[in-house]
C-alpha cells in the first residue's frame, strides 16, 4: 500500500503515517494538496492529513480538501502527541540566533517561547517542521522540529517549547472511494451547510439529539463562493452500521444543504 503525506522524512505527518500504515510504501510530498492529489490520481492508496491541533484548532486547509472531493473519505484516525524542540548549532547562544525556520503551525504553537527567548529572530516559514533542517545554512539559524529529529553538530532544547506541553494533533487516513469505509465505527464525521432560516443550526444539531448521538467536535468554515454562509464540520460518536446512525444521517441529508459524509473510523 502506498501512503502519501507531508514530507520530508521526520515530519509529524511521517510519524502519523507510520502509525496508521506501518507496512506501507511511503510517498512524502511537498504539500497536503499534493498528498491528496496523489490519492485522487490513483498514485497512492491513501493520504495522511492533520485536521485538528489542541493548541491551534482546525487545520482549515485540510478540512477544505476533505470536503471538496466527493471521492475522498476518512477511514482511520490517530492522535499524535506533539513535542516541539528548538534546534540550533551546538555552542551558539540563543541571543545570537537571527532566523528561526519551521512550519507555520509549529511557529504559532511556540509563540510565547519565541517572543520571550528569541525576540530578535526573524521567523521563516517552511513546508514542514522537518524541512527546516535543510534550510538552516548559517551558524545563527535555528529551527523548530520534533524531539525525534537529532542531528550531528546541533543541539535540541532540553524541553518542549510549545505554549502548552499537552499538545496533540488529530490525523486522519483518507482513501478514494466510499467502499473503503469500515463496516463498523466508533465515530462518524460529516459536513453540511444549514438552510438560511432562524434556528437552522439548532435544528440540525437536534437531529443528533433525537437519535441520542453525542457530538464530539464542531467547526465552521466560510463557503468560498457564498459570503456570509458557512459549512459545518461535525463529528459524533456512533457506529456507521447502526440503524439510529443511518437514520440520523438520512435526516441530516434531507434537512441540510451540501451534505457530505466525510468518513467514519
Amino acid at each position: 500500500m502506498k501512503t502519501a503525506y507531508l514530507g520530508p522524512e521526520g515530519s509529524y505527518s511521517s510519524l502519523a503515517a507510520r502509525k496508521l500504515c506501518p507496512t506501507a510504501e511511503y510517498l512524502p510530498r511537498k504539500s497536503f494538496y499534493a498528498a491528496v492529489s496523489c490519492v485522487l490520481a490513483c498514485e497512492a492508496d491513501c493520504a495522511v492529513l492533520p485536521v485538528e491541533n489542541t493548541l491551534q484548532g482546525a487545520v482549515a486547509q485540510n478540512l477544505d480538501l476533505l470536503y471538496a472531493s466527493a471521492e475522498l473519505f476518512a477511514v482511520k484516525e490517530y492522535l499524535l502527541q506533539i513535542d516541539h524542540r528548538l534546534i540550533f548549532r551546538r555552542g551558539v547562544n540563543l541571543s545570537r540566533i537571527e532566523r528561526v525556520f519551521s512550519h507555520e503551525q509549529a511557529i504559532l504553537q511556540c509563540g510565547k517561547f519565541l517572543s520571550e527567548n528569541l525576540p530578535q529572530a526573524k521567523i521563516v516559514y517552511t513546508d514542514s517542521t522537518a524541512e527546516s533542517l535543510s534550510v538552516m545554512q548559517k551558524e545563527t539559524d535555528a529551527g523548530i522540529v520534533g524531539a525525534h529529529m537529532a542531528r550531528e553538530g546541533y543541539e535540541l532544547s532540553a524541553e518542549n517549547i510549545a505554549d502548552e506541553k499537552k499538545n496533540f494533533t488529530h490525523f486522519l487516513l483518507v482513501k478514494r472511494g466510499e467502499e473503503h469505509l469500515p463496516v463498523h465505527s466508533g465515530r462518524v464525521y460529516f459536513a453540511a451547510s444549514c438552510p438560511h432560516e432562524p434556528g437552522a443550526l439548532l435544528k440540525m444539531l437536534q437531529i443528533l439529539a433525537v437519535y441520542d448521538l453525542n457530538m464530539t467536535k464542531i467547526e465552521s468554515r466560510p463557503k468560498k463562493d457564498s459570503p456570509g454562509e458557512y459549512n459545518f464540520f461535525i463529528e459524533f460518536e456512533g457506529d456507521i452500521a447502526a440503524n439510529g446512525v443511518r437514520a440520523a444521517l438520512s435526516r441530516l441529508q434531507e434537512y441540510t444543504k451540501n451534505f457530505k459524509l466525510l468518513g467514519c473510523y
